[in-house]
């Protein structure tokens, strides 16, 4: 077994002057970094006092579960000798809230379009994403289900 480590810093930077003086009396934005790779500015959900334009931590799961996904998918098709040519991916997820405030995730659902060269190579391409979803070590962390629905297009000359 061989083990991989990462390392992430988080920091607020939502205090306005009061701290926590109050659940209203802070933003929740925050910086994520990591030595050598851009910052990703966060901040909550809208729906819990976030900033809209700011990735929340619910954002950044499902990314993390779709490009993950991607990642494996081309490793994939590569050594099957698939061309792809493009890959976009609309990943949704379901997160249910309960009355306590706490919450989980309940499924996400990733919805790859895929263009490839050859059309004799559709069906080989979309068992691959079976495959792919048993290797992603982000959805093999998860306690809830990643649901897949590929569209294959074919590159026209």
């Amino acid at each position: 077994m061989k083990l991989h480590h990462y390392t992430i810093d988080v920091k607020w930077k939502g205090n306005v002057g009061r701290g926590t003086e109050s659940y209203t009396s802070y933003k929740r934005n925050h910086i994520i970094s990591s030595e050598g790779k851009t910052i990703i500015d966060g901040s909550s959900d809208p729906s819990f006092r976030g900033d809209k334009t700011k990735y929340s931590p619910e954002d950044l799961l499902v990314a993390s579960i779709s490009a993950c996904h991607m990642l494996w998918f081309l490793h994939l098709c590569a050594d099957a000798k698939i061309i792809v040519e493009e890959y976009t991916d609309t990943a949704t997820g379901i997160m249910e809230e309960m009355p306590d405030g706490g919450g989980r995730f309940r499924e996400v659902t990733l919805r790859p379009d895929v263009v490839i060269t050859d059309e004799l190579q559709i069906e080989k391409a979309s068992k691959l994403h079976d495959r792919a979803n048993k290797l992603c070590f982000i959805a093999n962390s998860c306690n809830f289900p990643v649901y897949h629905e590929p569209i294959f297009r074919i590159k026209s000359a």
